[in-house]
């Protein structure tokens, strides 16, 4: 083998594991987040999520300050739109389950996102989905059932059912997100105008819910609202040093150390259905993983060979 093809090969696999440290990273400050959303106590879910996304759209706005453009890209407005109202539903109904849930079955159900990108890409981006994908997709929200514990009591299932209309949000959210890189927007922009919008719509509520808050309280939100940008920073940073298909599945890091964090801080410990739910739901994103990485490798392989 060539030294060129090489120095390639080594500079790839090199590429991957620092996109995957990252996505590790970000892994961590989400799980971080969510630990810090219920520290700082019984405040309403609108004034958490406003105070989340005031200091991720102050920190995309000295991105943007510095490049001193703040314009959004000819055909990306609508779509930008709804990914910002998405994402907000997503934040919002994700808030609420950490508030209300155990913080690992909030997160797993947040993880359903990935397999909700997948339905809305299909709708929104007009993609294909295999035989295999809708199999792995009915797969995760089978493990979804073990988490949610559906019953007649809607007071009890409620948070679960939020959790997962969370993902749900998130998901239609990522493929706009996936439509907007397609048509070259930058993604300050989209943080920014996201953060923006997001506290727009959460105002009034926040206004007409405002409970006063002690110094301790302000703090654990800030440092919220800092590991969601840190967070996003990171999962940028991943994705320039290697592609999705290569790493997503590092991600679900997430649910192993919001179960840690729960644990330490909250005495928190699953049920034994939950931990069957995170096992299928966590089997089937390998499984989507491993299936990735075998059709991107047979792509590679036929244009090498054309």
């Amino acid at each position: 083998m060539s030294e060129p093809m090489l120095k390639k090969i080594k500079e790839k696999k090199g590429s991957t594991v620092i996109g995957a440290f990252f996505l590790v990273l970000s892994a961590f400050f989400f799980a971080l987040m969510s630990v810090f959303v219920r520290l700082s106590g019984d405040l309403p879910t609108f004034q958490k999520a406003f105070f989340r996304n005031a200091v991720a759209a102050l920190i995309a706005l000295i991105m943007l300050a510095k490049s001193k453009d703040f314009s959004v890209k000819k055909g990306c407005r609508i779509p930008l739109l709804f990914r910002s109202l998405a994402g907000t539903v997503g934040i919002v109904c994700n808030f609420y389950a950490v508030d209300h849930m155990n913080l690992a079955d909030a997160s797993i159900l947040n993880k359903l996102s990935p397999f909700f990108a997948v339905i809305f890409s299909v709708i929104i981006l007009k993609e294909k989905a295999s035989k295999w994908d809708w199999a792995l997709i009915a797969l995760a929200f089978s493990g979804a059932l073990f988490v949610v514990k559906p019953s007649f009591d809607f007071a009890s299932v409620a948070p679960a059912l939020l959790g997962v209309l969370g993902g749900l949000g998130a998901g239609i959210a990522y493929a706009f997100v996936r439509l907007l890189g397609g048509r070259g927007e930058r993604k300050p922009v989209i943080v920014f105008y996201f953060s923006l919008f997001s506290c727009l719509v959460v105002t009034p509520m926040f206004i007409l819910q405002y409970t006063p808050m002690a110094w301790w309280q302000l703090l654990f939100l800030l440092l919220a609202g800092g590991c969601a940008g840190a967070a996003q920073f990171s999962i940028t940073t991943a994705y320039a040093y290697a592609p999705a298909k290569e790493i997503s599945v590092y991600d679900y890091f997430q649910v192993v150390f919001t179960a840690i964090l729960g644990w330490t801080c909250f005495g928190e410990i699953p049920d034994w259905l939950s931990f069957i739910g995170y096992a299928i739901i966590i089997a089937a994103a390998v499984l989507k993983y491993i299936k990735a990485k075998k059709s991107a490798k047979k792509e590679n392989n036929q244009n090498n060979n054309a």
